[in-house]
């Protein structure tokens, strides 16, 4: 299993993109920077595109991915998510006011877009690789995912506060490789992590006691203006296990 890091972010700037995975080369995970990371051609590759959450860091380059791959050929795009996800998206995305409703067109039979709901911890398989979506806790619905190919098994956060559930299933996946875990904020921001349900390097090593084993943890979501403290923040605890994620590289599994 490969996983490239088209963007690892919470935020944009010149040097960091929001968050958007590519696996395998041909599955999406979040679609942050998904049309301004990737040539064209490559774009109309992708026809599986699997959403965290709405926040606009996730969902950012989705009507621009869809302009660049609509009309080639027998263009279909299977989008997953939550139900809450797919409304909010639909409602306030694909509206036919902030961009045409793709759902839609060319006609509502044969959509460009077609929506699927995830259910809490129930498998599906995206073009040969499973993807278990975990609940997390974040201002809105949102999910993290188990994902994994042959005997590969990775463990994806996304956006999330304080949990258990992920932990739980990290100490039960006996294959698991490594987590990636988010941390957004410097300690000097823990009131604003926690009233949007993040992670500081502080609230970052309380989970970690969360976990029974080690293995690698790396972190993603910085926030831009953040970044260099938080750095210097996790470099202060040395933890031996802790590592940032490397946007532009491709991990494999």
């Amino acid at each position: 299993m490969r996983i490239t890091v088209l963007g690892g972010y919470g935020g944009q700037s010149q040097e960091c993109q929001m968050t958007c995975l590519l696996i395998d080369d041909a599955i999406a995970l979040d679609a942050g920077c998904l049309a301004q990371a990737l040539s064209v051609d490559h774009q109309r590759r992708i026809r599986s595109i699997l959403l965290t959450h709405s926040h606009i860091d996730h969902t950012n380059s989705l009507p621009f991915f869809i302009d660049n791959v609509y009309g080639d050929g027998d263009c279909r795009i299977n989008i997953f998510s939550s139900p809450d996800t797919i409304y909010a998206v639909r409602r306030h995305l694909f509206n036919n006011t902030f961009w045409p409703d793709f759902a839609r067109l060319p006609n509502h039979l044969l959509p460009a877009l077609r929506f699927n709901e995830l259910v809490d911890e129930v498998a599906i398989e995206v073009e040969g690789v499973k993807f278990t979506p975990i609940p997390t806790h974040h201002v809105v619905p949102t999910h993290g995912f188990l994902i994994e190919k042959g005997s590969a098994a990775i463990l994806w956060s996304s956006d999330t506060g304080p949990t258990l559930r992920l932990w739980e299933v990290a100490n039960t996946v006996p294959n698991l490789a490594a987590i990636f875990l988010e941390t957004s904020f410097d300690n000097s921001m823990q009131t604003v992590a926690n009233q949007s349900q993040h992670l500081t390097p502080r609230t970052m090593f309380g989970e970690l006691r969360k976990l029974e084993r080690r293995l690698p943890i790396i972190l993603h979501h910085l926030k831009p203006p953040f970044i260099d403290k938080i750095h210097a923040e996790i470099g202060a605890m040395a933890h031996p296990d802790v590592t940032f994620i490397e946007q532009g590289k491709t991990y494999e599994f």
